[in-house]
This record gives C-alpha cells, structure tokens and sequence, in this order.
C-alpha cells in the first residue's frame, strides 16, 4: 500500500498517513509517501524523488541523498556496546537521544554473543522485529525518542536536508509513532505518523520543496526497549534511513 499526496491542511487523514500539527501561514507543501507491508515500490519513489545517492564521503554535492543501512556498523559499535552520536559524520547526520544513547543491533557472528534484533536486551524482539535489509536495525536505548540533526557532511556546519524518510520494524499502533520536522530556527514544520503493521515493515518519507530541515525528532512506539511488546506497550526499532543531501544553513 503506497499514499503520494499534496496537501496544505493542518490535519489531514488520508488512509494510513495524517499530520497531526502544522503552521498555519506555512506555505510548504511537502509530499508524503507512506507503505506498509510491500514497501520496496514506495522506498523506491521516494529514493528517485531525492536524486542519486552520493554515497558515505564526506563530500557536499548539489542535490542527490544519502542513506543509513545500519549494516556496515563493526561489532564493537554495535550491541551491547553504543553507537557514537556522529558515526555518520561523513553522511551529515548526528543522532542524540535524552536516553543513555543509540544503539545498533547485533548481527548472528557478533564476538561477545549478543543476540540480534535487540535480543539481548528482550529475548522476543527476535520474533517481532524482522529487519528490512541485511541484519542490523537501529534504536535509542532508555528512551523512545531520537533526534537527527543535520549538518554538512564531514564538518560541524549546520546543514538542512529537503527531505527524510525511514523504515519501521512493529508500529503497532499509529498514534504512537511519528516524525516530527524542524527548520534551522528549531520552528516546528509539522508533525506526520507513519502506517502501522504488528511486525511488519512500514515506511514514511516526507519531501519539502526545498532544503528546509535542519532536525527530524523521531518517536519509536510508546515505550523504550525493555519490556514484552503488546497490550499497551508499543516498542518499535528502525531500518534504512533515506535523506536529501545536507546543504550548508543559510
């Protein structure tokens, strides 16, 4: 199931994909693209709509986007050890959380034995999240809550990107897991839900018409991992991130 839609509402519900908060005299008018289930065809679309992907050097380009498959991060960065906030320096993404950091997941021939899909930390994520490409998936860890902050790639400038997009692994519930844009003035530039699928796979992808967004606050689920998914906890991880080229805040 794919959405790809206009719009300029402060509320809109259009079968799986809503946004729930926006400026009123803001006159962007960003194209959503959301999936769930299948969601290659909609990854695809919103791949083309950014332009070539440029790679992990620390080189700015004019246009194009970058991408975050998780899979390339070494053992002793990935559980149950921490992920460094700027190992993506290179690709202009930072990753802070108000948790005790982010972390990616274990892959089968780890070193120190952790289980995959954040299986050392609850042993039934194995079960419930099943990753989109290769095995590593990604997560902040004593919270639900991650911030990505852009800047130009290899250096410390603030950059903004005109779009991000992400896949999901296990929203159960569509209230509890949303994307929420800022420009480089820390202004909100709305806040949009992505689809939901009991361990499933959905993606949400938001295009502005320019390079606006310096920050995207991403909220996995209800819960930070820990407790058994179901009932009224809502834990949810993260596969491939997708974004626009950083360009240099003016």
């Amino acid at each position: 199931m794919k959405t790809f839609y206009f719009f300029k509402l402060c509320a809109v519900f259009v079968l799986t994909t809503f946004i729930i908060a926006c400026d009123k005299d803001d006159d962007t008018q960003p194209i959503v693209i959301t999936a769930a289930g299948d969601i290659q065809a909609a990854l695809d679309e919103y791949r083309e709509l950014l332009g070539a992907n440029n790679g992990g050097t620390a080189v700015t380009h004019p246009s194009g986007r970058r991408e975050i498959s998780w899979d390339g991060v070494p053992d002793s960065l990935s559980a149950p050890y921490f992920l460094p906030h700027d190992f993506f320096k290179a690709r202009g993404a930072d990753f802070t959380t108000p948790g005790t950091g982010v972390q990616v997941s274990a892959d089968q021939s780890n070193p120190s034995g952790a289980l995959p899909s954040f299986g050392n930390i609850n042993p039934t994520y194995q079960q419930i999240f099943s990753p989109f490409s290769a095995e590593r998936v990604f997560s902040p860890i004593g919270s639900n809550i991650v911030d990505l902050t852009f800047y130009v790639p290899g250096t410390s400038t603030s950059a903004v990107v005109n779009g991000f997009g992400a896949i999901y692994l296990d929203v159960d519930k569509q209230e509890n897991t949303a994307f929420e844009y800022f420009d480089k003035n820390d202004k909100s530039l709305g806040v949009f839900a992505t689809p939901y699928l009991n361990e499933g796979h959905v993606f949400l992808g938001v295009l502005f018409e320019t390079p606006i967004v310096h920050r995207v606050r991403i909220e996995y689920g209800n819960s930070a991992l820990g407790p058994n998914d179901g009932g009224s906890v809502d834990v949810a991880v993260m596969d491939d991130f997708i974004y626009g080229e950083p360009q240099a805040a003016q």
